[in-house]
C-alpha cells in the first residue's frame, strides 16, 4: 500500500511541547514532489485530544480526513479510503507513533523510532525543534521534520515533514 503521508500532517499540530496537550485549530498544509515539482495546497480543521485520539477533517479537499483513535488510523485523502490497524500494519505503527510521540513532545522518542537525531534552538522568539535521519530510514520512517513554536506561548506555528519516498509536506497553523 502507498505510504501515508498525512499522518505526517498531524505532527504540525504538535501544540503540545510546552504546558498545551489538547488543540483546536484551522490548518493549511502545502505537499510538494520532490521529483516533479508538483505542489498542493489543502486545508482543514485539526482536534487533538492529548493522548491519542487525533482528527484532521480538510475543508479542501471537501471530504477528505485523517484520524486517530488508539490503534486505529482511519484516512480518507486524495480518492484513496483506508481503515488501518497500527498494531497490524509496521509502518502504519511507525508513522502513528511518531506522530503522536511528537505531539506529545517526546520527540527523544520520534528520534529513536526514526534513527533520528533531534537538535533544539531558540531564537528570534521561536523554538526550533528538527529531528534528521542519521543514515538509512526505517520503512515508514521520515528523513526529516521540523517543528516551529513561539517561545511566548509553545503554540506550534510550523511542521515540515520529509518523506524518504521524495514528498515534503509544510504544515502552518493559522
Amino acid at each position: 500500500m502507498k505510504r501515508i503521508t498525512l499522518i505526517i500532517i498531524a505532527m504540525l499540530l504538535s501544540v503540545a511541547t510546552f504546558a498545551q496537550t489538547t488543540f483546536d485549530t484551522d490548518f493549511t498544509q502545502t505537499k510538494v514532489m520532490k521529483i516533479s515539482g508538483k505542489t498542493t495546497p489543502k486545508e482543514g480543521h485539526l482536534t487533538f485530544d492529548g493522548n491519542d485520539q487525533l482528527n484532521m477533517t480538510y475543508s479542501v479537499p471537501k471530504g477528505d480526513y485523517f484520524i486517530i483513535e488508539g490503534n486505529k488510523v482511519k484516512i480518507n485523502l486524495d480518492g484513496k479510503k483506508a481503515d488501518l490497524d497500527a498494531e497490524k500494519v509496521k509502518t502504519v505503527q511507525l508513522q502513528r507513533s511518531t506522530l503522536l510521540n511528537c505531539l506529545s513532545g517526546n520527540w527523544e522518542q520520534a528520534a529513536e523510532d526514526n534513527n533520528a537525531d533531534v537538535t533544539v534552538t531558540e531564537e528570534d522568539g521561536l523554538k526550533t525543534v528538527s529531528i534528521v535521519a542519521r543514515g538509512k530510514v526505517p520503512r515508514g520512517g521520515y528523513n526529516s521534520v521540523l517543528l516551529t513554536y513561539r517561545l511566548s506561548d509553545g503554540v506550534l506555528v510550523e511542521m515540515v515533514l520529509e518523506e524518504s519516498i521524495g514528498i515534503i509536506n509544510t504544515y502552518k497553523l493559522k
